[in-house]
């Protein structure tokens, strides 16, 4: 499993120490213990696999996945790795094959369970050569994941004693998860942002509800998200996923508090050439603008007004990482302005932390625990997270 190689400074959730995000061996702990542990990772939409055949390849941690649904109509998810020579068994990022996928390097051949059931020339040619005759092939393939499907969401994981995913995100965050996913989902389009920062950081960066409206100028000048409106942050009792939410009241259409401090994300010139871009359909009838909701380790599902999206965090080293975007919109209706803002600065903290690993960040907006508040000038979330990557580290 590997063990944490260096010690947390301190016993607070408000200090982070800055080798967190730049030590190596830490991150391979990390991959063991948390992505490869008792996590459900999210793997894919289920309209991603919605035929017999339908596959589509994604990773957990670093560990490549095909997901597929078999003929039976069940999700089944593995490893993507060829048990002969280790090669990928699926090149292309999507697909749909009849009932078995077959490696390009030897022609060995699997199932849609990941089951190895054939090897060219296994009884070798003309007599000679072949597999020894005891070679059986159900004792070598690729790893398999068990899998569940949620509100269209498909989540993977390695260990035997993950709970149910319903027990995993608790009651309030299932809830929320509901809300937004309640109906299925048709993809709009997919990017990829290839960010040059620890997974983590971005991770902190959507359960920060705190700088949200300091750094983006689209949210605090038109006034989608700003801390003088009403919402609040829901962190489960575990403390690993979260939900914040802004509900826009009438006192902010007069509240000059932004404007006052000096704060760069109210730009009074800052327009649209056609305001009607911000119209937009209170589709859930509770008055909530904006929500952002995370599930841990790597999954991040938005509403921006009218707009949806799912995020996948996938690490790709120390210092870098890729962020899967898929945005949906219901398949009955539809479904950025701030993801290149928040591209940038989680490459900003690993930048600016690189000589700082003996050094803490800051995270005490809002106190020091991981309750639930009504309000988003708190780091109560980014603290949570911090919780449930302690416990699963052993930190």
């Amino acid at each position: 499993m590997g063990e944490p190689t260096r010690a947390w400074p301190a016993d607070t959730l408000a200090r982070v120490p800055f080798w967190v995000y730049q030590d190596e061996a830490n991150y391979q702990t990390e991959l063991r213990r948390i992505f490869e542990g008792p996590i459900w990772s999210y793997l894919c939409l289920e309209s991603d696999v919605a035929a017999p055949g339908e596959f589509r390849t994604t990773f957990v941690g670093e560990m490549p996945v095909i997901v597929v649904r078999g003929q039976d109509g069940v999700v089944h998810a593995f490893e993507n790795r060829c048990a002969h020579r280790g090669a990928l068994i699926a090149l292309d990022d999507a697909g749909r094959v009849k009932n078995t996928f077959q490696c390009v390097y030897h022609a060995w051949t699997y199932d849609l369970r990941g089951n190895l059931i054939g090897i060219a020339f296994e009884k070798g040619s003309n007599g000679r050569g072949g597999m020894p005759a005891d070679f059986c092939k159900a004792d070598h393939g690729p790893r398999k994941l068990r899998t569940t499907t949620l509100c269209g969401l498909v989540f993977g994981t390695l260990a035997p004693d993950t709970p149910p995913i319903e027990t995993y995100l608790g009651d309030e965050i299932l809830g929320r998860l509901r809300r937004v996913m309640a109906k299925p989902v048709t993809v709009l389009g997919r990017f990829t942002q290839a960010l040059p920062n620890n997974w983590k950081l971005y991770i902190e960066n959507v359960k920060d509800t705190y700088h949200a409206s300091l750094l983006h100028a689209f949210f605090g000048t038109f006034r989608i998200t700003r801390l003088t409106q009403g919402g609040g942050v829901l962190v489960s009792p575990d403390g690993g996923h979260h939900a914040s939410y802004t509900i826009g009241i009438p006192e902010d259409a007069r509240s000059a508090a932004y404007r006052e401090q000096g704060i760069r994300s109210e730009l009074e010139g800052f327009r649209l050439a056609d305001a009607q871009l911000l119209d937009s359909v209170d589709e859930f009838a509770d008055g909530i603008q904006l929500q952002i909701l995370t599930v841990f380790p790597n999954l991040v599902i938005q509403q921006v007004q009218n707009s949806l999206a799912v995020r996948q965090v996938l690490p790709k080293g120390v210092g870098a990482m890729d962020l899967n975007w898929t945005y949906i919109g219901f398949a009955d209706g539809p479904a950025g302005y701030v993801a290149m803002e928040d591209g940038c600065v989680g490459g900003f903290v690993q930048r600016g932390a690189a000589a700082a690993s003996d050094e803490v960040s800051v995270v005490n907006m809002g106190g020091e625990g991981t309750d639930s508040m009504d309000t988003r000038a708190t780091e109560a979330s980014v603290r949570g997270f911090w919780k449930a990557y302690r416990r699963y580290m052993g930190c």
